[in-house]
């Protein structure tokens, strides 16, 4: 009796949708007429907007047609730039022409200051300096074996972990500021502007030689290790992860200067400079290989002073916001 009620009121309910009469029509499209209808109304959501999609969607082609000789990259900016409302500003080099680049900006370029001196050398006394310039030092061996006299591709391994140390301790600092809400006396930025030069440098070597598939793998598994020791070692001790980066950037210093040796000798080919390096450091228009690596060396030796100079600042029981940071330092 419950099954025969139950029947009748589902039938009672999808009777007038399943059997509604169909509109007039002739021929084929009668038929397709009386039947949609009756679908539709069972299914709503989904036959009224396939139905309304089609000339949606034809309007939709059409209005886009003039733009099918556009690239990809055109197409995208203009769909941002419209919705968002946001449009690039226009940058222009000094002679009048387009800037190029995107990773950097006209007010970001800057003259190295190549006088400084290379040589200068902090001597460890303290036993966390001992242990750091140990470390580092040790480091040389299966760097000389593994690269030997290729300074190009040593670079480009260099760089890839000289730019993780500032970036770990600028997010360091930046969140301790928040945790205790207190300035950082401009050491946050200054430690990202390190991040950034480093960087900078990779992306230059980059357009003088590219990396072989194994010395990919290298700085994946180098990153990936180097990163989070960093990172436990600036919690521990804020002094000694910047001794030991102060002497990481002695030992780069001395490898730029083993560059410059081979170039001077002819042992490498002082090709042009690339167009990267020359906006970035203002370098002339005819400048080789060789003014690069200086301006790369001459960022080391800055960056040598800047991070044994925290080092010192907490040596002397201070925090690094209880003293200005050397922003700009380059």
């Amino acid at each position: 009796m419950s099954s025969r009620m139950a029947g009748a009121t589902l039938l009672r309910h999808l009777g007038p949708r399943l059997f509604v009469a169909a509109e007039p029509a002739s021929g084929l499209a009668a038929g397709a007429r009386g039947i949609m209808p009756a679908a539709a109304r069972i299914f709503p959501a989904r036959m009224a907007s396939t139905e309304a999609a089609a000339p949606h969607a034809k309007q939709e082609d059409d209005a886009k047609s003039p733009q099918a000789a556009a690239t990809p990259a055109q197409q995208n900016k203009k769909a941002v730039v419209s919705y968002w409302g946001i449009e690039p500003r226009k940058l222009v080099k000094d002679d009048g022409t387009e800037w190029p680049w995107f990773c950097f900006r006209p007010w970001d370029t800057y003259r190295p200051d190549t006088s400084i001196d290379v040589a200068k050398h902090h001597e460890p006394r303290a036993l966390p300096d001992k242990v750091a310039y140990f470390v580092v030092r040790s480091l040389r061996v299966p760097r000389d074996l593994f690269f030997q006299r290729r300074h190009a591709s040593h670079a480009l391994l260099l760089e890839t972990v000289a730019a993780v140390p500032p970036m770990v301790g600028g997010v360091l600092l930046h969140l301790r500021s928040l945790r205790r809400f207190e300035h950082s006396g401009g050491w946050i930025r200054a430690l990202m502007e390190e991040a950034e030069n480093e960087r900078m440098h990779l992306m230059t070597f980059m357009e003088v030689t590219q990396p072989r598939w194994w010395e990919r793998a290298l700085v994946l598994a180098a990153q990936g290790v180097f990163f989070n020791a960093y990172f436990v070692g600036y919690l521990i001790s804020p002094k000694f992860a910047h001794r030991f980066v102060g002497y990481l950037e002695e030992e780069a210093v001395e490898s730029y200067t083993e560059y410059l040796k081979d170039l001077e000798a002819g042992l490498i080919e002082n090709t042009p400079a690339p167009a990267i390096a020359i906006d970035y450091w203002r370098l002339p228009a005819d400048a080789r290989l060789k003014d690069v690596v200086t301006a790369v060396r001459a960022d080391e030796a800055h960056h040598r002073d800047a991070n044994h100079y925290a080092s010192d600042i907490h040596y002397q029981g201070m925090t690094l916001n209880q003293t200005p940071a050397p922003l700009g330092y380059h």
